[in-house]
């Protein structure tokens, strides 16, 4: 199934439109949140293809989050990519283990997270 409709978690308004104008310019539909409330929010609104998740937000970080939604039955089949400044191979081995698919470090690279990305589809 090819990823059409992408929820982009991230605190940051600059992230937000970067990855929301790189994936709107490889024909995805994006909707953001900027944290985890309004990402759970989103969730029920409409169940996307895939998640971006930041880790670092105030309230619950997004390994908490990944975590939560991957623990909820009706979310498990939602691939997430986290997508974080956080660049160490204990967060990258954390966040996997919380259930992410993939890990990139910031800044992205538009070439690499679309490849990521393809993969998954």
């Amino acid at each position: 199934m090819a990823i059409q409709n992408v929820l982009v978690v991230d605190d940051s308004k600059t992230e937000l439109m970067y990855l929301t104008n790189l994936l709107q310019k490889n024909g995805m539909s994006v909707r953001t949140a900027q944290g985890a409330d309004e990402a759970l929010r989103r969730l029920t609104e409409q169940k996307p293809d895939l998640i971006l998740m930041d880790i670092v937000m105030p309230g619950q970080n997004g390994f908490q989050l990944t975590r939560s939604i991957n623990r909820n039955p009706e979310y498990t089949d939602i691939p997430i990519i986290i997508c974080t400044s956080k660049n160490l191979e204990t967060d990258r081995v954390w966040g996997m283990r919380q259930g992410a698919k993939d890990y990139i470090t910031k800044p992205v690279d538009a070439a690499e997270l679309m490849t990521k990305i393809k993969a998954l589809g």
